[in-house]
């Protein structure tokens, strides 16, 4: 039996754990688990360790939380473990040349898109907003520039209607577990080689901010549906009546002819919360106020009065 490869594996957050414990449940050398500082967390703000520490732990793996990976101390120390390759799965930080450079095989990425398309940091919830039916999960050879390394296998996966980014995350980090295995296996018996992006087809998924949710009704209903699920649960869709803060979480476009102003409550539909928006109208499904619960929305309507002609923004 061959020996299998010994690993550095960085990842941070839940999307990573799959991967990690892939690698632990197929008897891989996993030498060291890197991962970002413990730091403050959810309403409580207390400060709580990452997933994958959490996962490596109780694996009994050595875990290091670096401050920085740009620190000689953190290159001698990668050199040291002689590690064949690196593992990076949504590790939070760029990884340097010098650090690339260490594993004596290369450093591998799991990446939520099917590359080129969708580089950056936020592949899941744009495929969704952008209406996507399908995406996927590759693994690429890590280089300088971001998410442009050589190819190693891609799998794609459909996006269902219904959708949210959260639940198209869960499915993905699942589907890289078995990407990830199935990539060092095909390296180990030289069934997979790497191969180069088309630059040309590159799209980018930038980082989503707090504000980003911030639901703009001068866009058509089909748009608006996808942007609900596609910034669910992170950073939320919302919306303002008055001063209260309305959060959005799901919703279905309806086709009609309305004259009256985008983001208008539309008349005419007990038990139902209709929004005009720049084409069509959005029938909203869920939603929670500023200091309630997720509701459907004929409950939701049942304790909150809101008249049609009202306008949101």
């Amino acid at each position: 039996m061959k020996k299998k490869f010994r690993i550095i594996f960085m990842g941070t957050p839940p999307f990573a754990v799959p991967g990690l414990r892939a690698l632990h449940d197929n008897g891989y050398d996993i030498a060291m688990v890197v991962t970002q500082p413990d730091r403050p967390r959810g309403r409580g703000r207390k400060v709580s360790p990452p997933a994958v520490k959490a996962l490596a732990q109780d694996l009994g793996y050595r875990v290091e939380q670096p401050a920085s990976i740009k620190t000689a101390e953190f290159s001698d120390l990668v050199s040291e473990l002689k590690p064949d390759f690196l593992i990076v799965i949504a590790y939070g930080k760029i990884l340097p040349e010098n650090v690339l450079a260490l594993p004596r095989l290369g450093t591998i990425n799991v990446h939520a898109s099917l590359l080129p398309k969708y580089r950056g940091p936020a592949p899941i919830q744009w495929a969704v907003i952008n209406g996507e039916k399908e995406t996927g999960v590759c693994t690429q050879l890590m280089e300088k520039e971001l998410d442009t390394g050589d190819l190693l296998l891609s799998v794609p996966e459909p996006i269902h209607p219904d959708d949210s980014a959260g639940d198209l995350h869960d499915r993905l980090a699942l589907k890289g577990a078995t990407v990830l295995i199935n990539t060092l296996k095909g390296l180990a018996d030289k069934t997979i080689q790497p191969v180069r992006q088309d630059h040309s087809l590159a799209t980018y998924a930038p980082m989503l901010t707090k504000d980003d949710g911030l639901i703009n009704w001068n866009k058509p209903a089909e748009f608006l549906e996808c942007f609900i699920r596609g910034v669910t649960p992170w950073p939320g869709a919302y919306t303002f009546l008055g001063d209260q803060r309305l959060k959005i979480f799901k919703s279905r476009p309806v086709e009609c002819e309305t004259a009256e102003a985008p983001g208008t409550i539309l008349e005419g539909f007990p038990d139902e919360l209709r929004i005009a928006t720049a084409k069509g109208a959005l029938s909203i499904k869920e939603i929670q106020g500023a200091a309630g619960k997720r509701l459907s929305i004929s409950d939701f309507l049942h304790g909150h009065e809101i008249k049609p002609g009202e306008i949101l923004g």
